[in-house]
C-alpha cells in the first residue's frame, strides 16, 4: 500500500539530551522574554593575520566591564587580555583592528538610529603604546581605520571627516551634508533597510583614496512619526521614506584623493541604485555594483581610480529580479568569486580579472548559502550550503576546477564556520532543533575535529527541568510542491484525542522558518502553547528560500497570492488528520507574517477561526520602494497585483476572531497600515481586537513591552482557539 504523502517525518532526536525526556516544569512567559534561555557564544570573534590566534569580546553587562581576549587556535589556551575597560579605557561593546593590527577601534555608548544605523563615541587604542584617544568629542557614525592605522574616517551630520591620529588634526572632506537633503558616506533609510548596509564609504588597500556614495534625497517624500513620550506635547520624527512608485534618492559615486583631498565623481552611466562598492587588491581599482529600478539588471563595474574610467566586468539579468549578495571576493590577482542564481540555484562562479568566466565551482539542485574564502596555498574554496537538505547547513571545500568537493562537517543541523586567516583551522558553530550552539575547532583540509571549545551545558542543564517537545520535521504535499514543515505536539500526546491547530509563519520572499536550528525566543513560546494543549505547525510555502530560484520567484508581481493559498491548503490538509480539531484553527505572524495571517483569516474564512497580526503590511502601496518594487514592480505598472491581495480591500470577508497589533513609532511598516485596516473593518461593521504600543518601533520591545504583548496574544489564543 502506498503511504500518504501528507507527512514524511524526519524527527531529529538527540539521544544524550535528557531534556527531551518527560519533565514537569512549565515554561513561563516571564522566563521566555527575560533572557532566561539565552545561549552562550564567542562574541565578535576575529582571526589574527598570523592564522595562529584569534580574539573574542568579553562583556559583563551587569558590571559594565569589557575586555578583548586572545586565544591560541591549536591549544585553545588564553594567551593574554589585550585590553580591558578601566579608569582610562571606557566600557566598550565592539571592536575592530586596523589592517596592520597595530590599533583597535573601540565603540562606546552606542545608540540605535534605525534598524542597522547607530551613533556612538569611539576611541583608538594603540596596542604598542597602550595610549587611548577619542576619535571625536561628539557621537559619530561608522568610523573606519585606514589600512596603516594612521587615520580614521567617519560621518557626522551627513558629512565625511578624516582624523589624523598622530597630529590630532580633523579634516572635513564634504561640506554639503544636510539632514533630509544630502547624505555623504551613509546610506538613506531605504538602502539601510533593504540593501542591508549603512557605511557607504571605503578605504582602498593602501589608504591613498577613499570612495563614497552621495545621496541626494531632496525630492524623496517625507514621512513623520509622532513620539508621545511623557511631556505635555508630543514630538515628531521626520525622515525621507520612498514608498512604492515614489521618488528615490539620486545617487552618485565619488573618490577622494587623500594627498590633495580632491574629490572627483565617477561616471557610471547614471545608475539608479548603487547597492555595493568594494575596492580590489590593486589600490587603483574599485568594483561597483549598480541596479536599475526594476532590479532585474545588475552590473558589476571595474573603475580605474586614477582616471575614473569604468568598464563592465559582469552583467546579470532576470525576468523577475537579481538578488544582491555579499559574496564578491577578490583573489590575490583580482580575479574574483561571484555567486549567482543564473542556473536556477545559487552557486559559485570564478571569473578572471577581465570578467571572463573561468569556472562554475558548484552545481546542483541545492543552494550555496555563504561563501567563506579561498586558500591559495591549497587551491581550495570554502563555502556553506544546503547540499544535505534545505533545512540544514554544512561547510564544504572545493577545488578551483570544481572537483574534489568535500563535506567538512558531519552533524545534521546548522553548521557555520569562522576560518583562521591562513585557512589552517575553522571554528565550527553547530546547532540543531535539539542541540543548542556548540563551538569546536577543526582542521580545514580534513574537517577533523581538533578540540572542543564551548558547549551550552548550563542551558542544557536548565532545560532538563522543563517540558520541551521536539519539533517533528516533515514535508507536506501542497499545490504540487513538497513544502517543508515542522510540528510540535503536546507533551503526552494522545492520537485518539483532538487538538486545536495553531500555525506560525513568515512567508516572505527568500525567507526560511522551517529550519533544523536551535530554538529562538518564539520557539519557547510555541513550546509553551504546545504544553497548553495546542498543536503548533510551521509551513514554508512557495516564495520562501533555499529551494531554488523558480520556487522563490513564483510570487513575483503577486505577493500574498500563492503564499496565502499554500497556508490555507496546508491548514485544510492538516485538519484531515484524526487528532486535529478542524473547527479550531488559528494562524499568526509578524510584519510580512502579519500580512499573511490577515489574508489567511479573510480569504480562508472557512478554514481559520482565529488570526493574530503584529505590525502587518496591509497594502504594498504603503511599503518602501526597494523591497516592494523588487517583487511587485511599481503600483503604476502593476495595480492589480497591489490591490487584489490587500486585506483592507475585502474586510467584509472577516468571520473569525482577529487581533491586530502595532507600534505607534514603527518607521518600517508604518502604523498607517493598521489604521487603514481598522477603518475598513469599522466601516464593514466587523468586530475585532486591537492594541497600539506607544512609541514602539517595528520590534515592539523595551521594558515590559514584549512580556505584555505575548501575554495579550497568549490570552487571545486561549480565549478564541
Amino acid at each position: 500500500m502506498r503511504k500518504s504523502p501528507l507527512l514524511l517525518p524526519i524527527v531529529f532526536l538527540l539521544c544524550h539530551f535528557s531534556f527531551l525526556l518527560a519533565q514537569n516544569k512549565q515554561l513561563s512567559l516571564e522566563e521566555i522574554y527575560d533572557g532566561t534561555f539565552s545561549v552562550e557564544g564567542l562574541d565578535k570573534l576575529r582571526s589574527l593575520k598570523n592564522g595562529k590566534q584569534y580574539t573574542i569580546l568579553s562583556v559583563d553587562k551587569a558590571t559594565a566591564t569589557s575586555s578583548i581576549q586572545k586565544y591560541d587556535y591549536k591549544t585553545q589556551n588564553k594567551l593574554e587580555t589585550i585590553v580591558s575597560s578601566s579608569s582610562s579605557v571606557p566600557y566598550f561593546t565592539s571592536y575592530e583592528f586596523s589592517e596592520d593590527e597595530s590599533k583597535l577601534l573601540l565603540a562606546t555608548s552606542v545608540e540605535p538610529i534605525f534598524r542597522r544605523s547607530t551613533l556612538g563615541y569611539f576611541y583608538v587604542y594603540d596596542l604598542k603604546s597602550k595610549k587611548i584617544s577619542a576619535v571625536s568629542n561628539s557621537k559619530i557614525q561608522e568610523p573606519s581605520l585606514s589600512p596603516d592605522g594612521s587615520k580614521v574616517a567617519y560621518v557626522q551630520n551627513n558629512n565625511i571627516f578624516v582624523w589624523d591620529i598622530a597630529t590630532n588634526y580633523t579634516k572635513q572632506l564634504t561640506l554639503d551634508g544636510v539632514k533630509n537633503k544630502i547624505i555623504n558616506g551613509i546610506t538613506d533609510w531605504v538602502y539601510e533597510e533593504e540593501f542591508a548596509f549603512v557605511k557607504a564609504f571605503e578605504w582602498n588597500s593602501d589608504g591613498s583614496k577613499l570612495v563614497f556614495i552621495r545621496f541626494d534625497e531632496t525630492d524623496v517624500p517625507e514621512f513623520s512619526v509622532d513620539v508621545y513620550g511623557s511631556n505635555l506635547y508630543q514630538t515628531q520624527t521626520i525622515f525621507k521614506y520612498p514608498k512604492a512608485g515614489e521618488v528615490n534618492s539620486e545617487v552618485s559615486l565619488h573618490i577622494v584623493d587623500m594627498d590633495t583631498y580632491h574629490i572627483s565623481q565617477v561616471d557610471l552611466d547614471d545608475p539608479y541604485y548603487i547597492p555595493r562598492i568594494k575596492w580590489m587588491n590593486d589600490p587603483h581599482f574599485l568594483s561597483v555594483q549598480t541596479l536599475n529600478r526594476h532590479q532585474n539588471n545588475l552590473r558589476l563595474y571595474a573603475v580605474n581610480a586614477i582616471n575614473n574610467k569604468s568598464n563592465i566586468l559582469l552583467e546579470e539579468t532576470d525576468e523577475a529580479y537579481v538578488s544582491v549578495a555579499d559574496d564578491l571576493t577578490f583573489l590575490a590577482d583580482d580575479s574574483f568569486i561571484w555567486t549567482s542564481e543564473k542556473d536556477g540555484f545559487k552557486h559559485i562562479y570564478l571569473y578572471n580579472v577581465e570578467g571572463k568566466l573561468m569556472n562554475q565551482l558548484t552545481k546542483g539542485p541545492w543552494e550555496v548559502s555563504k561563501f567563506y574564502g579561498y586558500d591559495q596555498n591549497e587551491d581550495l574554496f570554502y563555502y556553506q550550503s544546503t547540499e544535505n537538505g534545505s533545512i540544514n547547513r554544512d561547510v564544504y571545500s572545493v577545488g578551483s576546477n570544481g572537483e574534489n568537493r568535500r563535506r567538512l562537517t558531519t552533524k545534521a543541523g546548522h553548521n557555520a564556520a569562522d576560518f583562521s586567516a591562513d585557512f589552517t583551522y575553522f571554528i565550527n558553530t553547530y546547532a540543531s532543533a535539539t542541540n543548542p550552539p556548540e563551538y569546536t575547532l577543526h582542521n580545514s583540509l580534513s574537517g577533523k575535529k581538533i578540540k572542543d571549545i564551548l558547549y551550552n551545558r548550563a542551558l542544557i542543564s536548565k532545560l532538563d527541568n522543563y517540558r520541551i517537545n521536539p519539533k517533528e520535521f516533515s514535508t507536506i504535499a501542497i499545490n504540487g510542491n513538497d513544502l517543508n514543515m515542522w510540528m510540535i505536539k503536546p507533551k503526552n500526546f494522545d492520537a485518539t484525542k483532538k487538538f486545536p491547530l495553531f500555525m506560525t509563519q513568515y512567508s516572505g520572499p527568500g525567507s526560511q522558518k522551517v529550519s533544523n536550528s536551535w530554538l529562538d525566543t518564539n520557539d519557547y513560546w510555541f513550546q509553551m502553547l504546545a504544553n497548553e494543549g495546542y498543536i503548533v505547525v510551521c509551513v514554508d510555502g512557495r516564495g520562501t528560500g533555499y529551494k531554488g530560484a523558480e520556487f522563490k520567484k513564483v510570487t513575483y508581481k503577486e505577493l500574498g497570492k500563492y503564499e496565502v493559498e499554500d497556508q490555507i491548503a496546508a491548514a485544510k490538509k492538516l485538519s484531515e488528520l484524526p487528532y486535529i480539531d478542524e473547527s479550531r484553527t488559528g494562524i499568526w505572524g509578524w510584519s510580512y507574517g502579519g500580512f499573511m495571517s490577515t489574508n489567511c483569516l479573510l480569504k480562508g474564512n472557512d478554514t481559520f477561526e482565529m488570526a493574530i497580526a503584529v505590525a502587518p503590511v496591509t497594502s504594498w502601496r504603503f511599503y518602501d520602494s526597494i523591497y516592494t518594487e523588487r517583487f511587485m514592480r511599481t503600483p503604476q505598472e502593476n495595480p492589480s497585483g497591489y490591490d487584489e491581495n490587500s486585506p483592507f480591500n475585502y474586510p467584509e470577508l472577516l468571520k473569525g476572531n482577529y487581533l491586530l497589533v502595532h507600534g505607534s513609532a514603527d518607521d518600517n511598516v508604518h502604523l498607517q497600515n493598521t489604521m487603514r485596516m481598522v477603518e475598513a473593518l469599522v466601516q464593514a461593521n466587523k468586530q475585532f481586537d486591537w492594541a497600539i504600543y506607544p512609541d514602539k518601533n517595528h520590534s515592539i520591545k523595551g521594558g515590559n513591552t514584549r512580556l505584555h504583548l505575548y501575554t495579550k496574544m497568549t490570552n487571545f489564543i486561549k480565549e478564541n482557539l
